[in-house]
């Protein structure tokens, strides 16, 4: 029983580093060229469909800036990878860079 306990905490954590660089790759700007991008509009779209109301969009190095507000009214600014439109984490990913 011992062993059972000591090898479930062991596994939960090998589980987690190897699913971290999944989760790190979608918190990062693109680096492909404007060509891979995908289209400001889809991006809109996908955002409208989610409640938003898009303001403005910047292509900043690889990233799209967004800025809306959302349903309650409250101004959002978030950032998405322009080649995949995965969400980075850091709303100012593509700032100075």
């Amino acid at each position: 029983m011992y062993r059972t306990l000591v090898l479930a905490p062991a596994f939960a954590l090998a589980a987690a580093l190897l699913a971290a660089p999944a989760f790190a790759a979608s918190s990062q700007c693109s680096t492909a060229p404007k060509a891979k991008f995908q289209p400001e509009a889809t991006l809109k779209a996908q955002l409208k469909s989610e409640g938003l109301n898009v303001k403005r969009i910047k292509t900043e190095s690889g990233c799209y800036e967004v800025y809306a507000i959302d349903k309650a009214g409250k101004k959002v600014n978030v950032a998405f990878n322009a080649e995949t439109l995965a969400q980075v984490s850091n709303a100012e990913a593509g700032e100075g860079n």
